[in-house]
């Protein structure tokens, strides 16, 4: 018998913040997930890199897999709206979600997209990566002193920037959640549910 849409994250606002080549099922799991439980989800687009090929002029910030934003197959305003970075504040948010892939390393020389994300973890949020989306923590100066997780390709990174990096599926340090590869998203998401819920 199907059963309603939960409802544990109505009213909390999550925003996913991705630029070229993000990891498309990154975006897309959490997204799905996270306004299954009834979150507002708001994707913020940051055009910075270079697009998967071919590149064209004016093409939207697209994942490695050729998902762009918007998201074609799902209605704008339906589950999510898409948002300019200078059109938001960090405090609007409940979460801030980032995606792996490519995209991390182009957001994590984007001074604007480190003080929003610096701005929402002194604000309290829930600040969340996964894969190679710690990137952007470690250029925002967020993981020292903290146990995180992911891709281990950036583990050398993430210990040299004083993290303390563990090898499991999802890790939450604080407000501070890390999850390690897309095997792992199921472990990444319910970490970002439990976060999300515990806040009044």
């Amino acid at each position: 018998m199907r059963t309603g849409p939960s409802t544990r994250l109505k009213g909390k606002r999550v925003a996913f913040i991705v630029s070229h080549e993000f990891e498309d099922v990154e975006l897309l799991y959490p997204f799905l997930r996270l306004s299954e439980e009834g979150a507002e989800v708001t994707i913020i687009p940051v055009r910075v890199g270079l697009p998967p090929r071919p590149a064209i002029p004016g093409k939207p910030v697209t994942g490695r897999y050729g998902t762009p934003v918007p998201l074609e197959v799902f209605g704008e305003g339906v589950r999510y709206v898409v948002r300019e970075l200078e059109q938001v504040r960090p405090e609007d948010f409940d979460a801030i979600v980032i995606p792996g892939g490519f995209s991390p390393d182009h957001l994590r020389v984007e001074e604007r997209v480190l003080e929003f994300v610096r701005r929402a973890y002194a604000a309290g949020r829930v600040i969340a990566a996964i894969c190679h989306g710690p990137q952007v923590l470690i250029s925002a100066g967020l993981v020292r002193g903290r146990r995180v997780t992911a891709y281990r390709a950036i583990r050398d990174d993430l210990v040299n920037a004083g993290a303390i990096f563990v090898d499991e599926p999802a890790v939450r340090d604080g407000n501070i959640i890390t999850g390690r590869v897309p095997d792992d998203l199921p472990e990444f998401c319910a970490l970002i549910i439990e976060a999300l819920s515990e806040r009044k």
